[in-house]
């Protein structure tokens, strides 16, 4: 396939130079996570008005300029699934791409899948079948042959088609605005999420008492810093279930932790009086934050509002044309309801379903339907999408 290779930071700067005159630039990456802190670029797959390109990281560490381009001016910048390619430019540049056109999500307003893999979205909306055959690439390993090559260049070969194609069904149906909306939070999302502490996330902390929480917090925070520190993925340095021991265990004496199974391993038992240092900070921590507002549980009728009106939901998007699991989840449901109800508190964030382009394909039907202003009723019981909704007179 035919493409410019850059290897160096002078052709990497002579091409920047040339996008910059660009009002598309498509892209793609190949990376590794599986042996890192952070996930590792092996190759930048890049479409403009200059032809294809391939950019080798190995050989040009330094790609600043082209996080850069893709950050400033006014092009479009298209790509898919695009969480990745988002985090490297914000790593690079602390800016994400201008004016993301995100496939994935995009197809989302004119289909019912989602996520949806590139080769899907590519077929279905093309009518092209992407080549397969080089997914188990370690894309660090050179030399690369011509045929993982050429694999990467697929990635992008069909981007700028798929914008074309994209955009014209959704500005026919009203929807740029919607694609435009869920970006931007999509966009935030990533953002906010390079600093938020989720050490909520560690396995098997449900049922934790508050004090047990705040040692998991302390612990999570020691091994995050660790992890970067020796730029490995945390759950090597310190595993899930480790954490949740020795927060069980409430005790930070150094001969207590070496007892627990699983902390005598090598650089794990070199590291035993920084992780007490963590319980201890865990064990001394103000527990204000950690439990969060005490609340009724909510009623029964809640989750079989919320049983009744997905299948529903469900057949409204189909109809729509729009991926019910971008539109709305369970948790969205009853979150809509609990508010509409009135058992939510002052603690909660808004529904989902409440505002934008939600509230317009979903939240606004929901409402009515809750007042007693809408009906759901079986139209035709053959059809695919059997259910209607009536306005009550």
């Amino acid at each position: 396939m035919s493409h410019l290779s850059i290897h160096t930071p002078a052709e990497l700067a002579d091409y920047c130079e040339r996008l910059k005159d660009c009002d598309r630039i498509g892209f793609d990456t190949e990376f590794v996570s599986e042996d890192t802190f952070r996930p590792q670029l092996c190759l930048v797959q890049v479409v403009s008005k200059e032809g294809m390109a391939v950019i080798d990281p190995l050989d040009v560490p330094d790609l600043t300029p082209f996080w850069r381009v893709l950050s400033e001016g006014s092009h479009v910048t298209i790509a898919h699934a695009a969480r990745e390619e988002i985090n490297f430019c914000l790593q690079a540049v602390d800016k994400p791409p201008v004016n993301l056109f995100d496939t994935q999500i995009a197809a989302a307003f004119c289909g019912t899948e989602y996520p949806a893999a590139y080769a899907s979205v590519v077929t279905k909306h093309l009518k092209i079948r992407v080549q397969k055959g080089e997914q188990r690439t370690d894309w660090r390993r050179r030399p690369l042959s011509n045929d993982q090559i050429n694999y990467a260049l697929e990635d992008v070969r069909h981007l700028f088609p798929l914008h074309d194609k994209i955009m014209g069904r959704l500005e026919k149906r009203g929807r740029a605005e919607w694609l435009a909306e869920e970006t931007e939070s999509f966009v935030h999302e990533v953002t906010e999420a390079r600093t938020r502490e989720r050490w909520r996330k560690v396995s098997g902390v449900g049922n934790l008492p508050p004090r047990s929480l705040a040692i998991v917090r302390e612990v999570w925070r020691w091994r995050q810093q660790e992890a970067e520190r020796r730029d490995l993925p945390p759950k090597r340095v310190l595993r899930d279930d480790l954490i949740v021991e020795l927060a069980k265990k409430k005790d930070s004496r150094v001969e207590k932790l070496r007892a627990i199974r699983g902390m005598q391993h090598g650089q794990l038992k070199r590291s035993t009086e920084d992780i007490a240092h963590a319980v201890q900070l865990g064990l001394d921590a103000d527990l204000d934050g950690i439990t969060g507002p005490r609340r009724k549980p909510p009623p029964p009728q809640l989750n079989l509002l919320g049983q009744f009106l997905a299948p529903a939901i469900t057949s409204l998007c189909r109809r729509a044309d729009v991926a019910a699991s971008l539109a709305c989840t369970a948790t969205d449901l009853r979150t809509l309801i609990s508010d509409r109800l009135g058992y939510s508190s002052k603690h909660d964030d808004p529904p989902s379903l409440a505002s934008g382009w939600r509230a317009e394909l979903v939240g606004n039907l929901i409402n009515d339907l809750l007042a007693g202003k809408k009906s759901i009723r079986i139209g035709n019981p053959k059809s695919e999408e059997p259910l209607e909704f009536d306005s009550v007179e």
